[in-house]
């Protein structure tokens, strides 16, 4: 993997930091939604209380997604107690007010535990048609996004699970898609990085019956586990072909790949982007030693205790006891508006002071070191946003969603990709020598077990926020 000043030819280097530096400032109203791609996001009733549906900038979405109505082990309900119930009418009011697609996702981590069940017979299968339409008629809802995590595979630890789950997903979905209500929504998919795994275990090869019941696909392409034998690797790669072997666990163009040779039409493809990073433990002395050069720069992969349970900002909460009883701690989750709050980044985007970057230029991404406190974080910047973006509109894709909007600072990330996604961002390089470091010179700042930190911080948030409300 190799780290580089010259992300961009010379030619084109000063000319896309300072149209990224000067997309951060851009006023509200500067960059706005195109009608030809999806521009969404998903937005947490849990926390509400930060990120007001007022302050949404609903002329810049075209579908925003409320999370989460979960299952239960009653086919005939489906719970929204966790998620602030109260808010959907607002919610949708004001998305409909804006021209906004409004649907509501059910799943989750958490809330995926009786999928399983709730589609393993014919019988059930129409009763959960029935429980889902009814949710839509109740609220007035454009769609429903499953977030199933995941068919066929264990999730959270306690979930249900089957080897005929996809089998028995696909048939729901074509018993919603042809109900009088369910032919009238939106139907989207939230998916890993992989087609959903047949009966075998594996992914499925043959996945094209779903583009006919389902209008797209949000690949979740975030919460990529890091080897923790290599080292600290990026948590939403773009790229992971030129990575070493042993931390090539599925990127954004890895995955477009996958899910359109089994079937799924690449304009059916809607790429999931985080506005958060993961956080690593690791000293500085063995940033040193892992670079092999006393040169002030970071290593690809480095070394980190796994071992240590670190918060990472507000929103990640302390822990505690999951859905299944499990003792969780603090996720390490900072969302982009973390990063600046806790020192990492000045409100501009660029670097703190005290604060080492990299650009990784086989991930596309970027990482951020505090030498002080030994924390070593992956994440997302307008620059990597931008080249998501730009991928996005070079591969056809349909477009991309957020998780989730009040991870943002003031649109930062949200305009450039959609700027990017619209017009084309900057071109990307890539390098066959992985592990190659070299200083940068610019201040613009399985997924499976991946997703359990961020998901642990979001627990962490639920219960915070009950605390709160209760009093």
């Amino acid at each position: 993997m190799l780290l580089t000043a010259t992300l961009l030819p010379l030619s084109l280097l000063t000319a896309t930091v300072v149209a990224l530096e000067g997309l951060q400032s851009l006023p509200p109203s500067s960059v706005t939604r195109s009608n030809s791609t999806i521009s969404a996001a998903w937005y947490t009733g849990w926390h509400a209380a930060d990120f007001p549906l007022s302050q949404v900038s609903w002329l810049k979405y075209t579908h925003l997604t409320y999370a989460f109505a979960i299952t239960t082990p009653d086919v005939n309900t489906l719970s929204l107690d966790e998620s602030d119930e109260i808010l959907i009418p607002e919610f949708v009011s004001l998305a409909h007010k804006n021209n906004v697609k409004a649907s509501v996702s059910i799943g989750g981590w958490t809330g995926s535990r009786w999928f399983s069940s709730n589609v393993r017979t014919a019988q059930n299968r129409t009763a959960f048609v029935k429980t889902v339409t009814s949710l839509a008629q109740k609220y007035n809802l454009d769609g429903i996004d499953f977030d199933w995590e995941f068919p066929g595979i264990q999730g959270i630890g306690c979930n249900i699970f089957d080897p005929s789950d996809t089998t028995n997903f696909l048939s729901f979905l074509h018993e919603l898609r042809n109900s009088t209500t369910g032919r009238k929504l939106i139907l989207s998919a939230a998916t890993f990085d992989t087609p959903w795994v047949a009966s075998t275990g594996s992914p499925s090869t043959n996945i094209s019956q779903f583009s006919q019941v389902l209008d797209y696909i949000a690949i979740m392409n975030y919460d990529v586990k890091s080897n923790s034998t290599l080292g600290a690797g990026p948590s939403s790669p773009l790229d992971d072909s030129c990575a070493p072997v042993g931390a090539r666990f599925g990127s954004a163009m890895s995955a477009v790949k996958a899910w359109t040779a089994a079937g799924m039409p690449v304009d059916q493809i809607v790429l999931g982007v985080p506005a958060y990073g993961h956080s690593f433990v690791t000293l500085p002395s063995s940033i040193k030693a892992s670079n092999g050069s006393s040169q002030n720069i970071l290593p690809s992969y480095p070394p980190y205790n796994a071992s240590i349970e670190r918060r990472g900002d507000k929103w990640d909460g302390d822990g505690g006891l999951d859905v299944c009883g499990v003792m969780q701690g603090p996720g390490g989750v900072y969302t982009y508006w973390g990063l600046v709050d806790e020192g990492f980044l000045n409100k501009d985007g660029s670097t703190a002071d005290g604060i080492e970057f990299q650009f990784n230029q086989c991930s596309q991404t970027p990482f951020l070191y505090n030498t002080t406190t030994g924390i070593y974080v992956s994440y997302d910047s307008p620059q990597s946003y931008a080249i998501k973006g730009g991928f996005i509109h070079s591969a056809g894709l349909k477009g991309f969603a957020i998780w989730e909007a009040g991870g943002d600072l003031n649109d930062t990330l949200l305009d450039a990709i959609l700027n990017a996604t619209q017009h084309g961002g900057p071109p990307q390089t890539t390098s066959s020598t992985p592990g190659s470091v070299t200083p940068t010179s610019f201040g613009i700042s399985t997924q499976v077990q991946g997703a359990k930190s961020v998901w642990g911080a979001i627990f962490s948030s639920v219960v915070l926020a009950a605390c709160t409300w209760l009093g």
